[in-house]
């Protein structure tokens, strides 16, 4: 019965660490949410279309949990009143589009 159910939870352990960051959210939702309410700010900060935030050299965001926390302080500090689900979509949106986080 241990070897049973350490197979299993290694299985579990497994797939789970080789699961993509952010599956849950919807990179197409996430584009629509980040255009609304992200783009003017980073375009007020870097010029041109914004995206240079997130492809400067020196760009502070190294981990699909970094960029999670980056997006959640953002949502609060500029009241754009997302729900954990809408930053789930925007993370997904800006792994796919920048970051490529595995």
């Amino acid at each position: 019965m241990k070897t049973v159910f350490a197979l299993v939870f290694s299985a579990l352990l497994a797939s789970s660490a080789h699961a993509a960051p952010f599956e849950k959210g919807d990179p197409a939702k996430g584009k629509a949410l980040h255009d609304k309410s992200c783009t003017s700010c980073h375009v007020g900060m870097f010029g041109g279309d914004g995206s240079k935030m997130y492809t400067r050299a020196d760009h502070k965001t190294k981990t699909a949990q970094q960029l999670a926390a980056r997006i959640s302080g953002c949502n609060a500090n500029t009241g754009a009143g997302w729900f954990p689900e809408d930053e789930a979509h925007v993370a997904a949106f800006l792994n796919q589009q920048y970051y490529k986080f595995k």
